[in-house]
Parts: C-alpha cells; sequence; structure tokens
C-alpha cells in the first residue's frame, strides 16, 4: 500500500543486458515527475539500481521453464526514494554486513560494494522462490 504523496511506477524487464538500458530510461522518466530530488539522490540510487540489476542479469540464473524474469518497483515520497528489484533467479548467497571493495587488482566483484555504498539500505530477502532486492535512499537536499 502507498504512502500519500508516494509516486510508484512498476515495471517488468527482461533478464538481459538490454534490461539496463530499460531501467535507466524508466528511471529517468521517474525522476522528470518530480524535480526536487536532488542529482546527488539520483545519482546514488541509479548506481546502486544499475550494479543489481547487473548482478541480477549476470547470476540469476533459474530453472524456471518459464524463463528469467525481473520486477522493478520504484517509488518516492519527501524522506525516500526507493527501488524493489525482485527476480526468480536462484538464490543470491550473499551476506550483505559482509560486502567490501575488492583489491584494485580485481577483475570483478565491485558491483555489490558500490551499490551497498551508493545509498542508505540494502536489503536481500528471498520469498516464494524470488530474490527481493531493496535499496532505498534517505532524499538528501541539492
Amino acid at each position: 500500500m502507498s504512502e500519500p504523496g508516494e509516486r510508484v511506477d512498476t515495471f517488468e524487464a527482461p533478464v538481459a543486458p538490454e534490461s539496463l538500458d530499460l531501467v535507466q530510461d524508466r528511471l529517468a522518466a521517474f525522476w522528470a515527475h518530480d524535480e526536487t530530488v536532488s542529482a546527488a539522490d539520483r545519482m546514488r540510487l541509479e548506481m546502486a539500481v544499475v550494479e543489481i540489476v547487473a548482478n541480477i542479469v549476470e547470476h540469476a540464473f533459474t530453472v524456471d521453464a518459464g524463463g528469467r524474469a525481473l520486477t522493478v518497483a520504484l517509488s518516492m515520497t519527501h524522506e525516500r526514494v526507493e527501488a524493489v528489484l525482485s527476480d526468480n533467479g536462484l538464490p543470491a548467497e550473499i551476506d550483505l554486513g559482509a560486502v567490501t571493495m575488492p583489491d584494485e587488482d580485481a577483475t570483478s566483484g565491485r558491483g555489490l560494494a558500490l551499490a551497498v555504498a551508493a545509498v542508505d539500505e540494502v536489503v536481500y530477502d528471498r520469498v516464494e522462490g524470488r530474490n527481493h532486492w531493496r535499496l532505498v535512499c534517505r532524499r538528501t537536499v541539492d
């Protein structure tokens, strides 16, 4: 259920590299409805969303005969902007409390660390056969 004054946009995206462009386009349209969201907050949430979607595309394989599916729900209130990403991939074996930036020589492993560092809250949960990622950015003043 939405809060009073909350704006919500929910959409489906393919679990494929082109979904990154779709997600960024939908974020741009979402921001256009409220120009009061600071540039810093927009960048923080977008970076986290793109990094998590990229991880879903790369790692969220499924045995579901219907194929991989991603749902994105964006919401905004006066206090926060939020994205909830839900996919039907295999469970993510991750301890968000242990996520750190890899060594500078590493060729991968930065995405989740960047997402965790970018926003105020990253929560992962597995519910009814789906992975759910909740990314929260408390709004600041530009």
